[in-house]
């Protein structure tokens, strides 16, 4: 697997549309279609990716041996004091079980220990299949919260955090 840092319009076209993949698998079972509809329509565009990468967060794409693109992260560091927060993290689903997701996990525990953090965290929503994921990679759940995100929908999240 190859890791591509974000930096130009393109990359950022290659994660809209990687989301419009995996999102419909990842949340179908979860979200309604019109939320996904809202989300996506929301927080993957040009604009609003460029301004979270104004804002700190790192991006990243991941390529197979074929040079297609498979998945993409996004973290960052001292999003709390000495924390490292994962916001993106997200895989084709055909790609789910080939290591992609433990590698992108570690490539954000290099960068955290690399800026003297001491622990990394995300946000996952209280029914996805990925808590299991993350459960078996050391994280524990160490607050829920609810998030408000407009036109009447809301985020159910744990927070789950990892020390390193």
């Amino acid at each position: 697997m190859k890791f591509i840092s974000v930096t130009t319009a393109d990359d950022l076209k290659i994660i809209i549309n990687l989301t419009k993949k995996i999102w419909p698998v990842a949340y179908g079972a979860i979200l309604s279609q019109a939320q996904l509809d809202y989300m996506i329509d929301r927080f993957y565009t040009e604009n609003a990716l460029s301004q979270l990468m104004d804002k700190g967060h790192v991006f990243y794409l991941a390529q197979d041996e074929k040079d297609n693109f498979v998945g993409f992260l996004s973290f960052e560091i001292n999003s709390a004091p000495h924390k490292t927060k994962i916001h993106k993290i997200y895989v084709l689903p055909e790609t789910q079980g080939t290591g992609l997701g433990r590698q992108f996990l570690e490539l954000v525990k290099h960068k955290a220990k690399e800026n003297n953090q001491k622990a990394i965290f995300l946000n996952v929503n209280k029914y996805n299949s990925a808590l299991h994921f993350y459960t078996k990679l050391g994280f524990s759940i160490v607050n829920d919260e609810v998030i408000d995100i407009g036109e009447g929908y809301v985020m159910d999240d744990y927070v789950m955090e990892l020390e390193i």
